[in-house]
C-alpha cells in the first residue's frame, strides 16, 4: 500500500538570516585578512621599504666617493706612528649632504679604509648596534668595534651585504644594515638604522587589533541586522499577501515604493493578484449561469419524461424503459451540476467555513439516522461506534455533515457482499480521529493515490453511476478546515477513509496520507 504526504516544509532559515550571516562571514573574513596582513606582512613589507632606503644611501654615497677619487682627491691616510689624516672638508660636506638628502629621521653610517678602521661616522641613533655606543659617550675616536669591524670585513668580501644586527642587550631593538664598497676597493660604507618603529607596530597590532575587530564586528553585525531587515522587508510582505491570496483574499495589494528588481516584483504582484480576482469572479459567475441555464431544461426534460412515461400506449414497457432512462440521466446530470458548484464554492472560499465548538459523536449519530431507511431496503446495515464521552471539536458542522454523507455514501456504492460498512469516531493525541469503513473490492496502489483528485474513477469503479466530485468535495472541506486526512485500502477486504478533527482553532495546513 503506497500513502500521499503532502506536508509544508519547514524553513531552516529565511533570506533575511542567510543574508545576515553572509555579511557577517564576509566582515569576519575581511577582519582575519587584515589581521594576517597586519600581523604577518606589515614587518616584511616596512623592512623591505627600508631597506631601499638604507641601499639608495648607500649607493650615492658610494658615488659621491668614487666621484671624488676619479678626481684625484684624497680623502685619508695613514702618516707616520699610524697617524690618520682626513679630509674633513670633504666629509664636512658630506655629511651635510647625507642629512639633507637622507629621507630618514635615524639612521648611522660608518665609512672606513682598507684596514677596517673608521675613517668617518654619522650617527643620530640613540643606541647603536653597530658600534655598541651612545653619540653622547666620548667615542669620537676611531675605534674598532668588533661587529662595526666584522661587517666591515664581510661588506669587503661580498662588495655588497644586508644585515639584521641584533641588539646587545634583551631590551635593545633590532637594526638594519646595508654595506657597499668602493669602486676600486679603497673604503666600505655601512648605512644603518633602527627596525623598532616595526616592532613596536607589530606589537600595537598584536595587542590593539583584537578589541577593534571585536568593535569593527559588533557594528558590522547591526548594520547587516539593519540592511538585512531593510532589503527583507518588501519580501516578507509579499509572502504574506501571497499568503491572503491562497486563502481567498484577492484584494490584496503590496506597496511599490522602491523603484529596483524588488518594485518590480510588487508590481507584478499586484497585477497577478487583480487577474487572479477577475480569473475567479469569472469562474463564479460562469459557474452561476451554467447552472441556471442547465437545472430549467433538466427540470423540464424530467416532468416530460416522467408524462410520457405514465401514458398509456402500445408497448408499454419498451416506453417505460426508455423513459426511465431519460429521468435518470436528467438526475445524473443534476446531482452533477450540484457537486461542481458545491465544489466550486468550497474550493474558491467564496462558502467559507464558520467554525464552533460542537459534539461530533452526536453528528456522527444524527448523520447515521438518515440511513436507516436505505439499509433497510437494501439489506445493509451501518455500524455506528462512538466512545460514552463527548468528541468536541472545532469546525463547520453544515460542512462536517456534507463530508460524512460524502464518505457513506462511497462506502455505500463500494459496500462488500457483507452488507457492513461502518462510521466510528474516538479521541485520539491530536484530538477526534473520524473513520468510515466498507469491505468492499478496496482500492489499488496506483489508484491510491489520486483518489481524492476531481473526476478520477479507480478501476473498480468502471462502470459505476457517480460525478467523482464527492471525495474531491470532502477534501476541500478538511483542507479549509486544515485537518488531516487520508485513505487505507487492501485489494479484497476493503478501504477505511480518516480525518483528524481539532478541538482549537486550526493553524496549519491539511495534509493527505
Amino acid at each position: 500500500m503506497r500513502h500521499t504526504s503532502k506536508r509544508k516544509t519547514r524553513r531552516t532559515i529565511g533570506i533575511r538570516g542567510q543574508l545576515l550571516w553572509f555579511l557577517c562571514f564576509i566582515c569576519l573574513l575581511l577582519l582575519l585578512l587584515f589581521w594576517f596582513l597586519s600581523t604577518r606582512l606589515l614587518e616584511p613589507l616596512y623592512t623591505t621599504h627600508i631597506q631601499k632606503q638604507l641601499t639608495a644611501q648607500a649607493d650615492a654615497i658610494v658615488e659621491r666617493l668614487d666621484k671624488a677619487i676619479a678626481g684625484g682627491e684624497t680623502l685619508s691616510y695613514w702618516g707616520f706612528g699610524s697617524q690618520l689624516y682626513v679630509n674633513t672638508t670633504f666629509f664636512n660636506e658630506l655629511g651635510s649632504e647625507i642629512f639633507e638628502n637622507s629621507g630618514m629621521s635615524s639612521f648611522c653610517v660608518d665609512i672606513s679604509d682598507p684596514t677596517l678602521r673608521q675613517i668617518f661616522k654619522i650617527e643620530n641613533l640613540s643606541y647603536c648596534n653597530l658600534h655598541r655606543t651612545k653619540p653622547t659617550d666620548t667615542g669620537g675616536e676611531m675605534l674598532s668595534y668588533s661587529t662595526a669591524r666584522a661587517m666591515r670585513q664581510l661588506c669587503r668580501e661580498t662588495g655588497s651585504c644586508v644585515r639584521k644586527i641584533n641588539p646587545p642587550t634583551p631590551s635593545g631593538t633590532v637594526e638594519l644594515m646595508v654595506g657597499r664598497t668602493t669602486s676600486d676597493g679603497s673604503y666600505t660604507v655601512l648605512v644603518t638604522t633602527s627596525l623598532m618603529h616595526v616592532s613596536e607596530a607589530g606589537e600595537v597590532m598584536s595587542t590593539g587589533l583584537p578589541l577593534a575587530a571585536a568593535l569593527i564586528f559588533a557594528f558590522s553585525m547591526s548594520a547587516a541586522w539593519l540592511f538585512s531587515e531593510w532589503f527583507t522587508k518588501p519580501l516578507r510582505q509579499l509572502s504574506g499577501a501571497a499568503r491572503q491570496v491562497a486563502q481567498g483574499d484577492y484584494a490584496v495589494q503590496v506597496e511599490t515604493n522602491r523603484r529596483d528588481e524588488l518594485g518590480d516584483l510588487a508590481q507584478e504582484f499586484n497585477h497577478m493578484a487583480k487577474e487572479v480576482q477577475h480569473a475567479a469572479q469569472m469562474q463564479r459567475d460562469l459557474l452561476a449561469n451554467v447552472s441556471h441555464d442547465l437545472r430549467t431544461p433538466l427540470t423540464l426534460i424530467k416532468g416530460y419524461a416522467e408524462t410520457v412515461r405514465d401514458l398509456t400506449g402500445d408497448d408499454k414497457a419498451h416506453r417505460d424503459e426508455q423513459m426511465n432512462i431519460i429521468v435518470d440521466e436528467t438526475d445524473r446530470l443534476t446531482a452533477l451540476v450540484s457537486s461542481v458548484m458545491e465544489l466550486s464554492k468550497v474550493t474558491s472560499g467564496t462558502d467559507r467555513c464558520e467554525r464552533v465548538n460542537f459534539d461530533m459523536g452526536q453528528l456522527c449519530d444524527e448523520v447515521s439516522e438518515r440511513y436507516d431507511a436505505i439499509c433497510a431496503q437494501n439489506g445493509w446495515q451501518l455500524k455506528l461506534e462512538l466512545p460514552d464521552e463527548e468528541l468536541p471539536v472545532y469546525a463547520d458542522p453544515d460542512m462536517m455533515q456534507r463530508a460524512l454523507h460524502n464518505l457513506l455514501g462511497n462506502a455505500m456504492h463500494h459496500i462488500g457482499e457483507d452488507g457492513l460498512f461502518f462510521l466510528r469516531a474516538f479521541k485520539c493525541p491530536e484530538g477526534v480521529r473520524v473513520e468510515v469503513e466498507d469491505h468492499g473490492p478496496g482500492i489499488s496502489a496506483e489508484d491510491l493515490p489520486y483518489i481524492f483528485d476531481r473526476y478520477y474513477r479507480s478501476r473498480s469503479d468502471a462502470g459505476k453511476q457517480g460525478t467523482g466530485l464527492g471525495l474531491s468535495i470532502t477534501k476541500a472541506i478538511f483542507q479549509q478546515h486544515g485537518f488531516r486526512f487520508g485513505v487505507q485500502s487492501t485489494l479484497g477486504k476493503g478501504t477505511i477513509f480518516w480525518f483528524i478533527m481539532n478541538d482549537l482553532p486550526a493553524s496549519g495546513q491539511a495534509a493527505a496520507l
